[in-house]
Order: structure tokens, then sequence, then C-alpha cells
């Protein structure tokens, strides 16, 4: 059975945020940083994927023991997903043959940044399969995305275990355009049309306004508000849901709060780093 480890549950400026001196980052304990999403995947036969390569590496990768990435997969360019590429380099872990799943869109990225091209040109990454890998006893798949794409494009991944399969979906810019992209009314409609068991959605801010002063179209994502006006309730048949992508403004980091209640009572829940699911 593949084991599969939540190894980070922050948006890609991580908690603390560098910068930040509002009241969401000030005062924090070592117990409340949070590292960018990111998973690891570990086969029946000892295969380790990794999904995302984030600045938090050592860290994340301390969390299951330090092992060799033999697969890597990236969902899309931005900070906070690719800012880790560098530290399989000659510089750090001086990795060697990793295969890389990306989109060829991704890919022609990598090969057009002199840095992240290193790493191609020293056999660090090799090229792998995509848009769907079968690894030991678990397949990967890519859905598009649609998410605002200056630099690649992006893909949710889903990971099929023998018993269960995962939604991995951190970034999009609205429930409607995902839904109208996959012909889906519903988000259940859209999880249930890729044979979702546990899903772990794009949960970035709890509400507008978050940014105070800055405009919140030019970072777009469906709120958690609006995912769970969508949701209602849990209901017996449905996936198992946990928000994930928080950015450090999103007071439903505060679990004595009323919007992590709101969360919980409804029978939804926030990721938590180091959890691990079996799939």
């Amino acid at each position: 059975m593949a084991i599969l480890t939540l190894l980070g549950i922050a948006q890609d400026g991580g908690r603390p945020q560098p910068g930040c001196t509002r009241s969401c980052c000030e005062g924090l304990t070592e117990a409340d940083y949070r590292s960018p999403v990111s998973l690891s995947i570990q086969t029946n036969n000892g295969t380790t994927l990794l999904i995302e390569a984030t600045r938090d590496l050592g860290r994340q990768l301390r969390m299951i023991g330090n092992p060799s990435i033999d697969h890597l997969f990236i969902t899309h360019a931005h900070l906070g997903h690719v800012d880790g590429l560098g530290l399989f380099g000659r510089e750090t872990m001086s990795a060697r043959n990793i295969q890389l799943h990306c989109s060829p869109s991704m890919y022609s990225l990598i090969e057009r940044t002199p840095a992240w091209n290193q790493l191609l040109l020293q056999n660090v990454l090799e090229f792998g399969t995509f848009p769907r890998t079968e690894i030991d006893d678990v397949i990967v798949e890519f859905i598009h995305i649609p998410h605002r794409a200056e630099l690649s494009d992006m893909h949710a991944i889903i990971i099929r275990g023998r018993e269960k399969s995962l939604l991995f979906l951190p970034d999009h810019d609205t429930w409607n355009e995902t839904l109208v992209a996959h012909s889906c009314n519903t988000i259940r409609a859209f999880l249930s049309k890729h044979n979702i068991d546990i899903a772990l959605l794009d949960g970035t801010f709890w509400s507008g306004g978050e940014l105070q002063g800055r405009d919140m179209s030019v970072v777009p994502h469906p709120t958690i508000e609006d995912s769970l006006q969508r949701l209602g309730s849990r209901k017996q048949t449905d996936p198992d849901i946990s928000f994930i992508h928080l950015n450090h403004t999103n007071p439903a980091y505060d679990q004595t709060g009323i919007e992590h209640q709101e969360l919980v009572q409804l029978g939804w829940r926030l990721g938590e780093e180091g959890q691990s699911f079996n799939l």
C-alpha cells in the first residue's frame, strides 16, 4: 500500500511570510511555522515520489526520513512550487537521474531558465512521462486547471493507489472556470467525475479583502467561504476534503477562531503538515 504524506500546507510565501509585520505573522513560535505545499508518496516497493519542489525541501524531506527522490512532479511555475529545484543540484544534494514529470509548458520553461537548465545538462533531472505515470502500485495523472499562466500552465494531480484516490488541487482561479473546464456544475460532480476519495483543495484565502489595499484579482483564488457555500455540510457519501495552500493572512490557521470552527462544524478540515493517507 502506498503512503502519501502532506509536507506543507502554506501558500507560496510560507508562514510567517517574509516582510509581513501584521499580527498574522508576529509572535509566531516555530510550532506555528508552515512550509509551502508539497506531498510525498512512498510506494509499496520503496520508490519515493515528490510533488512540488519548495525552498523548504530540507525540512520536508526530514519529515519522511530524508529519502532520495526518484520522481518529481510539478504542477506549475509559480513561486513556492518550484523555488527549491536548485537544491537538487551540485551545490546541495547533487542528485542524479530524477524523473521529472510536468507539462510540456513547464518543461520548456525549465529548458529556457539557465539555472534550471543546468539541472538537465548535469543529469540531475530527466524528463519523465506526462500526463499519466504508473509507478509500482501508484498511478499519477495530471488534469489541466484554469489558473493564471504567466510562466506555465497549471495542472492538478490525482494519485491513485490500490484502495483510494487523492486529488491535489493547490491553485486555481475560480470554481466557475474550473467546473466549466471539466463540464461539471458542482464541486461534488467534479470530484465524482474524477473518482476522488480524498481532496486537498485550494484554500489560499478565507474571504476577499485579506490583502489590505492590494487588488486580489491579481492573485485570483476561490475563497474557502465560496467553497463552503457551494459544498454546505458534509454528506456521508462525500470525499474527505481538506483545504491547503493557506496564505499567511488566512484566519482559519487559528484553531480557536470562528472561521476554523465553522469549517470543522460543516464536516471539513484544514490539512496538517505530517498528515498521512494510505492509498
